[in-house]
């Protein structure tokens, strides 16, 4: 086990920034490639999920502001879904915009014939936030993550575990060494 006194995380604030780019690109960026990868598939899977499932609308900086928190942690494309919302959407120009039934004395409320109101909407939002969620764990990690840890050594171990045991500098015959 490797001495915790030895072992000094340094904080790397480009992986930070470049993993909220987009997902996965502070691991690449710092030579953790597979580790990227895997990561981008995931949070990018999540996010693409929410929006099939709940359409674009599910995305909404203004209506649902505490949803969009931690959807914001997927970075620029949460808010470029959110820009789409409000530009089509919200505007009439992808559909017609349509009254909907107000209490009498409350002000009218127009909304768009495409607006998400059932539970596939509610669903998408989840797992558009769940991609934000994972990927701020992510954009953690490519913070304090080694550069190029991930790298296979001879032996098939990642380069992390061989550090953290040591090798063997003789192998006893017959108890003789």
């Amino acid at each position: 086990m490797p001495d915790s006194s030895s072992t000094e995380t340094a904080f790397r604030p480009l992986g930070a920034l470049l993993g909220w780019i987009f997902p996965g690109l502070g691991h690449i960026v710092a030579g953790n490639t597979r580790r990227g990868v895997y990561a981008m598939t995931g949070v990018l899977f999540l996010f693409l999920s929410g929006v099939l499932v709940g359409g674009v609308d599910c995305v909404d900086r203004t209506e649902d502001r505490l949803w969009f928190v931690g959807q914001a942690g997927c970075g620029p494309i949460a808010f470029v879904a959110s820009f789409v919302n409000d530009s089509q959407l919200k505007s009439g120009s992808a559909a017609p915009m349509i009254e909907m039934a107000a209490p009498p004395g409350a002000p009218k409320v127009i909304a768009s014939t495409f607006k998400g109101v059932a539970h596939a909407n509610e669903f998408g939002t989840l797992l558009v936030f769940l991609a934000g969620l994972m990927n701020i764990c992510v954009i953690l990690d490519a913070a304090v993550r080694e550069p190029k840890s991930d790298e296979v050594i001879g032996s098939g171990r990642r380069s992390e575990d061989a550090r953290a045991k040591p090798a063997a500098n003789s192998i006893s015959v017959g108890g003789a060494q």
